[in-house]
């Protein structure tokens, strides 16, 4: 709609190509918006304020954009259109990095990738691309390189010259800037494929499906786990309801509802559960209880708020075999426990489990319990359901504050 109308300075910012064109038509669909009846078809009106907020950010007018594009990602979170709300969700993420407000900014870009991830496969590419510029001005060329060549293995599958092009720009500066910083890789040349590796490794030296093979299992595991667990940012800890963390239960009790109607309705299979977007009763809890700070109290890690969540369910004969996260969900991991159903008289209940170098941890999550860890660098899962048993968890993703945290050094390579 003013694509013709805004290009990209040598920041990779949009800015105008002729600032008084774009005036001239920001202000057209200004009103063309005014003029829109009361039953207007809430598409035209979401569309309409996206192109406005757009146009303003390019025009450097940071309010304005702010104030239409917030209004654009709430009509179409409102009118479940989850495309839109990834697009504009990466625009509204632009225009508070363009406003200088990297933490909102940062949370935004996370939840769009993760959605796109989970729900719009075809938008992972534009959520990379949009990302990657965010941490490269951030100063985490590391973490923008490796977005934007994931994105530009996914654009050149596209065969779409124009976008190949546009994330070839993007990784051409970033690779400048780390040389001219004298940077150099720290991390795995590809941290999903480490993770993959060791992931396969564990499986098939160990399961969750039956812990009383664990006894016998564990001295083969113990150098392995031993040398990944020694990067770790953060260690195990389980915090119990009323005892170590009290959130309140009116909070929970919303979440727990919504978690089981996102589910049933939009949820998705996922390593042999089901998963399910958060939505406004989960984004409350995270604004009213100061997590970071939870994290930061049980851990010693001084975190960011979180930047992604996810609902998470288990009924009965499901479970979790041993894995390592993507280091893309963040330094810290924090799940809660929503809901746990299970029979009178049961002999043994699901729980999460770790693997730590000197043996197994299990944590039996009780609702409003918590458990606070590096799923990047620990290996964890989820033990088999009962019979009559279920399970309803949120987990989120916190960043480190300190960004020396995000890149990981010396990491080992999976057993052979």
């Amino acid at each position: 709609m003013l694509d013709h109308l805004i290009t990209h300075d040598d920041a990779l910012r949009m800015v105008p190509t002729d600032r008084t064109e774009l005036a001239t038509a920001i202000v057209r669909l200004r009103e063309e918006l005014r003029a829109l009846p009361e039953d207007a078809d809430p598409a035209r009106t979401r569309v309409l304020t996206r192109w406005i907020g757009i146009g303003q950010m390019s025009m450097g007018h940071h309010d304005e954009a702010l104030t239409f594009l917030r209004r654009s990602f709430d009509i179409a979170a409102r009118t479940g259109n989850t495309r839109a709300v990834v697009a504009t969700g990466l625009n509204l993420a632009d225009a508070h990095r363009y406003a200088g407000d990297a933490r909102s900014a940062d949370a935004l870009y996370r939840s769009a990738l993760n959605t796109a991830r989970n729900q719009q496969p075809e938008l992972v590419d534009y959520a990379l691309q949009h990302t990657g510029k965010h941490l490269m001005e951030r100063g985490d060329l590391t973490g923008a390189q490796a977005h934007l060549k994931e994105a530009l293995r996914l654009r050149i599958a596209k065969e779409d010259t124009e976008l190949v092009k546009s994330t070839q720009t993007a990784l051409d500066r970033v690779e400048m800037l780390i040389g001219q910083a004298g940077a150099t890789e720290v991390v795995p040349a590809d941290p999903g494929e480490w993770s993959r590796q060791w992931t396969t490794w564990l499986q098939s030296r160990t399961t969750t499906l039956t812990p009383s093979r664990w006894a016998q299992d564990f001295p083969a595991l113990r150098d392995a786990a031993a040398a990944i667990t020694a990067h770790r940012r953060v260690h195990p800890r389980h915090l119990r309801h009323q005892r170590d963390q009290s959130f309140p239960a009116v909070l929970l009790a919303a979440m727990a509802e919504e978690a089981e109607k996102a589910v049933a309705t939009d949820g998705y299979l996922h390593n042999g559960k089901r998963n399910a977007a958060v939505g406004d009763a989960a984004h409350h809890f995270a604004a009213q209880v100061d997590l970071a700070a939870v994290v930061a109290r049980s851990t010693g890690l001084e975190v960011e708020q979180p930047h992604t969540a996810v609902y998470i369910a288990y009924t009965e004969g499901q479970f979790l075999d041993f894995h390592v996260d993507e280091a893309g969900f963040g330094e810290a991991n924090l799940i809660l426990c929503l809901r746990h159903e299970r029979p009178t008289g049961a002999l043994r209940v699901s729980a999460t489990v770790f693997i730590n170098a000197d043996g197994y941890l299990e944590c039996a999550l009780a609702p409003g319990d918590c458990v606070v860890f590096d799923g990047a660098l620990t290996p964890h899962g989820r033990t088999p359901l009962s019979p009559g048993e279920s399970v309803t968890l949120v987990s989120f993703g916190f960043r480190a504050c300190d960004r020396a945290a995000h890149t990981l050094t010396g990491l080992p390579a999976a057993p052979g």
